[in-house]
């Protein structure tokens, strides 16, 4: 493992993009965005179109951290131009798209409580891709793919918008809701009444005196906070918690969390029709994932299947691991995708 850096055979380019979706959104985070693209071996060598795979980041994730090095492994950006390399895989344009928040991130959902992050990637970023690179520029020729709340995204955008992708990979994506955040509701009241007497307000006061000192359990509760930003904010931006002070779920503000659970959007005729028109359809996770994220991609699995989702075109695995330390996964799936898209 190289400890500096790797020469590549391939070349990155990164942009800031001016979205007008984003600008002027809830929590005034900047609407002037990082979007990293990877261009494979060859691009400028030729006038050859190429199918484009899409990378979301998971929970705190952002394009800044990408190609940080820790011991012993390489950065994904590094994994990924080494995989196209070989030229054992066809070629494709990789993009990085950030839809980082205040809270941690979006789940790349419109969102009162967040922004347009779904059409912001759907409707300016991918646009701006096809416009601006020779990408093959029809859903047939483009994926997305991502981990943990990157693998939601990758799920569940395709089932959104059909339209635009047409194939996913999920590593240990966010899915059986019940499994992955259900068990930490109640962990979490108790936090919440422990330290900031049941109020989240006083827990955001409290972090802004502590920055650069946020805690694993800080990061739990903004967590939560987040996803019910993404999930159950009100028009006018309010953020609803989906448990009471015991840590008992809300059921209507719980129900509406479900509505975007992928296990559970897949028992929608209208969703079911989405997943089965994609041409792949890539599901992983570590056996021992903290998070329970290994039930969550068996669930998806299984209720892939009963939408009559083709067997031929899904890969389904559970490895050894856990949560962390998995991006050996990525280019497992981007070449996997690369070969179903070209």
């Amino acid at each position: 493992m190289l400890p500096w850096s790797a020469d590549l055979a391939g070349r990155f380019e990164k942009t800031t993009y001016t979205s007008e979706l984003l600008r002027g959104n809830p929590l005034g985070d900047p609407h002037e965005r990082p979007v990293l693209v990877y261009l494979p071996p060859g691009y400028d060598d030729s006038d050859r179109r190429y199918p484009s795979i899409y990378v979301t980041m998971g929970y705190t994730g952002h394009l800044g951290m990408l190609f940080n090095r820790m011991p012993f492994r390489q950065p994904w950006p590094e994994l990924l131009d080494a995989l196209f390399a070989t030229g054992d895989v066809p070629p494709a344009i990789v993009v990085f798209v950030d839809t980082w928040t205040k809270y941690g991130g979006s789940q790349c959902l419109d969102s009162p409580g967040t922004g347009q992050y779904h059409s912001y990637l759907c409707e300016e970023i991918v646009p701006w891709v096809d416009a601006t690179y020779r990408t093959i520029a029809d859903r047939d020729h483009r994926a997305i793919t991502g981990k943990s709340s990157g693998g939601y995204v990758a799920m569940v955008t395709p089932l959104l918008r059909p339209d635009v992708f047409g194939a996913l990979a999920t590593h240990a994506g966010d899915a059986a809701f019940e499994l992955c955040y259900q068990p930490e509701f109640p962990g979490l009241a108790r936090t919440l009444r422990d330290k900031y007497d049941g109020s989240y307000d006083k827990f955001f006061e409290s972090v802004a005196t502590r920055t650069g000192r946020t805690t694993d359990e800080d990061l739990h509760l903004m967590e939560v906070y987040g996803y019910a930003s993404a999930y159950s904010a009100e028009p006018d931006g309010k953020v609803l918690l989906p448990f009471d002070e015991l840590g008992v779920v809300i059921p209507e503000i719980w129900a509406r969390w479900l509505s975007r659970d992928p296990v559970e959007m897949v028992r929608e005729p209208q969703y079911a029709d989405a997943l089965r028109s994609l041409r792949a359809v890539w599901i992983d996770a570590g056996r021992q994932d903290e998070f329970y994220l290994d039930l969550g991609a068996t669930a998806f699995r299984r209720a892939a299947g009963r939408a009559g989702y083709p067997d031929d075109r899904l890969h389904f695995e559970l490895f050894e691991g856990t949560h962390g330390g998995i991006e050996y996964r990525y280019p497992l799936a981007i070449g996997w995708l690369a070969d179903r898209l070209g």
